[in-house]
């Protein structure tokens, strides 16, 4: 990790003293940064329709939003109060943004979420809000004025189309000047107010709720749940009302149910296909002019592979998941299968038929590229 990154400070430090615990601003936190891309190619990616992207407005009392994709009527033409567009998942289209957001590896990437683009006119912003995951704000082009407080009063103003805090009151402030960074822990108040044109790139992190975890790890425990036999009741006896239940019945149900059980080798096994499964806008293309097996082999054996920005591909000891399905690992594929996951890629992949053949399958359906270098960066 580059030192600037964190101020100075090491990951292990940052970690104990900074995350999920108090707001750290970091001057010069990546020195000549100046964006990632231009104001017009931001604003046409807002346009697209498989691209998740906000607008915003408000002047002194009240706020507009529009979600994407974004008519073109909308974003250019002359506006008299200040606006913001917002472009969701850029580390899923720009290979500059994936390896901005690979920078944050000190934090496992299973906890990485997506790298967001802020653009807006002088006075823009979205509000005083708060988030209920970890961020770092990194100042592209231009300048923003942040007003952080660590204020309990967490109300929102009603009926507005965005969760604004209703009693924002400011406790510090900065301006960020190109390459700084703020970052701000869950529920920390925050207020960005553009001063000029300017972009800021956000960086989040996946919070589930544990009422969503419960929820999915029970779907995913139903998948795997198979109960013998049928409900019999041959010690039936009269009961005076017909319509009251059973309470044999629910005794012997009772006990069935508790018969269900789960290990930490099921938590596991959901964790890994619930993180790594792409949000349900993400869709996968398979290459054009697709090499065959053959060729494929010879070239990742000299080029290597890189994934997609889209995909996710994390493991746990000997498994390994991509994009929310188990992978059947080859015999003798462990080590490159863990050196892709945590790089991303492969400088040479090594030359075995199995694992080649898993990679060749992974190339097929757009989860991975030949050649470590993106040539079109």
């Amino acid at each position: 990790m580059d030192k600037t990154l964190l101020g100075g400070l090491t990951a292990r430090t940052f970690l104990r003293d900074y995350w999920q615990k108090k707001p750290l601003l970091i001057r010069g936190a990546i020195p000549g940064f100046n964006g990632l891309l231009p104001r017009e190619d931001l604003l046409n990616l807002a346009r697209d329709e498989d691209v998740e992207s906000r607008f915003i407005e408000h002047d002194s009392h009240n706020w507009r939003m529009e979600r994407g994709p974004l008519p073109a009527s909308l974003i250019r033409r002359p506006k008299t109060r200040p606006w913001t567009v917002l472009v969701q998942g850029l580390n899923m289209l720009l290979p500059e943004a994936d390896a901005l957001m690979r920078r944050f590896s000190f934090i496992p990437y299973a906890r990485l979420d997506d790298v967001m683009v802020s653009y807006a006119t002088d006075g823009g912003g979205v509000g005083p809000h708060f988030d209920s995951y970890d961020v770092f704000l990194l100042q592209g082009t231009g300048r923003r004025r942040w007003q952080i407080s660590e204020q309990s009063d967490l109300t929102l103003v009603e009926d507005a189309p965005l969760r604004i805090l209703k009693n924002f009151v400011p406790e510090q402030e900065w301006v960020l000047e190109p390459g700084d960074m703020l970052y701000l822990p869950p529920k920390c108040a925050h207020n960005g107010i553009a001063e000029g044109e300017c972009t800021t790139y956000s960086i989040g992190f996946r919070t589930p709720s544990m009422q969503e975890l419960a929820t999915g790890f029970l779907d995913h425990l139903r998948e795997q749940v198979c109960l013998a036999g049928m409900y019999a009741d041959p010690d039936l006896t009269l009961q005076a009302d017909p319509a009251l239940l059973p309470a044999a019945m629910i005794d012997k149900v009772e006990a069935v149910l508790k018969g269900v059980t789960w290990t930490r080798k099921d938590v596991e096994a959901f964790l890994g296909s619930y993180l790594s499964e792409p949000k349900p806008h993400v869709f996968f293309d398979a290459p054009d002019d697709a090499l065959t097996p053959k060729r494929f082999a010879a070239a990742v054996t000299k080029k290597g592979v890189r994934v997609d920005g889209r995909t996710l591909l994390l493991r746990s000891g000997r498994q390994f998941w991509v994009n929310g399905e188990p992978v059947e690992l080859p015999a003798g594929s462990h080590d490159a299968l863990k050196a892709l996951a945590s790089a991303r890629r492969l400088d040479r992949v090594p030359d075995e038929a199995a694992l080649i053949e898993l990679l060749y399958d992974w190339y097929d359906a757009g989860f991975i590229h030949v050649g470590a270098q993106d040539t079109a960066a």
